[in-house]
């Protein structure tokens, strides 16, 4: 399949590395010379240093023999002509970025109007998770995931307290039909392993077969469950700030928007009048104070910068806030969080990665998918003819840390698998990988 990715920013770059462990060829789009230099040693993809807002460009790429065009360019204007251009020029299927709100407003007469298949937007998409989890206080519909003969509930540990203290080996031992597939712990989702253990506060993602899982949820599901969301601060009233603002307002939460630029303080007030704009400096704790910050129920850090939104989370747990969710893009200081409680840590270009990932699949691999905290992904794959997780044992494979196999459903039978079991052809695999590690994932369905 080939796919042609025009704006090589941050979002490109990330889907890029998603999809060079599969069976796609990959053309790389952009402007900036030393940019595809750079990507051509790092990547075996091919460059074209050209502005795609010319036609002529795009009809000497032979844009129509495409499968896929992802058009992330720094200007929403030009990622919609360029979409527009390339579909009538014979693209199978345009996916746009377009992250201006006023553009968001009319999403539906955009895509139709202008033959566009697919909008993404990280800041929407971002906004959505931290909504889902902030206002509606769960990440599977009623707690309950179910696909064929296999479902995964989501509960508290401490509604299975004989659980808490356990190692992965010993949690088999104790529920032999069953296996946790997913751990979320100080707002990170974990994908445990044999050395990892059940700690008190965990919240559990446990996956068997359908019944004994529904006959477990009848014991462990939280009745009532709904949230008590009333105080949210948010940090930083950029694109984020202003879709959860709004989005938390409409739910009826009392917004305190801390933003540091007097004149989109000025265009934030015009447009989310229920939200209180407060002009000032986000980092500034003794001002945070003054504006009563330990008496939110929510602490999100929305600004520009990592370390700022980072270092903030921090401070708010230390105050004892119970909802502290920060944006954070950069793959490096994720993987330093794990012994640092910043509560939950959300990536925009792994969600978004995720969601175009997704589409390009497509229904001839992924049956089904659905995130989990904004942070991993449960996919559920019918294993076809060639794919590297055919063949050898689940151990030959050499899964990395964050990806596990959870369940296999084969012929009207549900497996709970271990390193020696073997996936067959026509077998529903249910998989959970972290969004970080989506180009894994990739791999494993690869064809050879």
């Amino acid at each position: 399949m080939e796919i042609a990715i025009i704006g090589v920013g941050k979002l490109g770059v990330k889907l890029c590395e998603a999809l060079l462990g599969g069976d796609y060829s990959i053309t790389l789009v952009d402007t900036n010379t030393e940019l595809l230099d750079r990507l051509a040693q790092q990547f075996d993809v091919m460059t074209v240093n050209e502005d795609a807002r010319d036609i002529n460009v795009l009809r000497s790429l032979d844009i129509g023999r495409y499968e896929y065009v992802l058009v992330s360019t720094g200007s929403d204007e030009s990622n919609l002509v360029i979409s527009q251009f390339a579909k009538q020029l014979g693209c199978h299927y345009v996916i746009a970025r377009v992250r201006d709100p006023e553009y968001m407003k009319h999403f539906e007469f955009i895509r139709k109007g202008l033959e566009v298949d697919f909008l993404v937007n990280p800041d929407y998409a971002i906004t959505q998770e931290i909504y889902k989890y902030l206002a509606e206080k769960y990440t599977l519909a009623n707690g309950v995931f179910v696909t064929g003969g296999i479902a995964l509930i989501e509960f508290p540990a401490s509604r299975k307290r004989e659980l808490i203290g356990c190692s992965m080996p010993e949690v088999r031992r104790l529920m032999p039909d069953m296996l946790v597939a997913a751990i979320s712990r100080n707002g990170k989702v974990i994908i445990p392993h044999g050395h990892d253990d059940i700690r008190e506060g965990d919240e559990l993602y446990v996956i068997g077969e359908k019944e004994p899982i529904l006959a477990l949820n009848k014991k462990v599901h939280v009745k009532g469950k709904y949230t008590n969301l009333q105080k949210v601060m948010i940090i930083g009233g950029g694109k984020t700030g202003y879709y959860l603002a709004e989005r938390l307002s409409d739910f009826g939460a009392k917004v305190k928007l801390v933003e540091q630029d007097k004149e989109r303080c000025h265009y934030l007030s015009a447009r989310v009048p229920n939200v209180m704009v407060l002009h000032g400096d986000g980092t500034d704790l003794e001002m945070l104070e003054e504006e009563n910050l330990d008496e939110m129920d929510a602490f999100v850090t929305a600004t520009g910068f990592d370390e700022q939104n980072l270092l903030l989370a921090m401070a708010a747990k230390e105050r004892g806030i119970e909802d502290v969710i920060s944006k954070v893009s950069r793959e490096t200081y994720l993987a330093m969080l794990h012994n640092i409680d910043a509560g939950m840590v959300l990536n925009p270009l792994d969600i978004t990665a995720g969601n175009i990932f997704s589409i390009i699949q497509g229904e001839n691999r992924v049956i089904s998918s659905m995130l989990v905290q904004g942070q991993a992904e449960i996919v559920e794959v019918v294993a076809t003819t060639g794919m590297m997780m055919l063949g050898g044992t689940l151990a030959d494979l050499e899964l990395p840390p964050g990806l596990l196999i959870a369940a296999i459903y084969r012929q009207g039978r549900v497996i709970i698998p271990d390193g020696k079991t073997r996936i067959q052809e026509d077998d529903r695999v249910i998989i959970f990988t972290l969004l970080s590690d989506i180009s894994d994932l990739e791999k494993l369905l690869k064809v050879k």
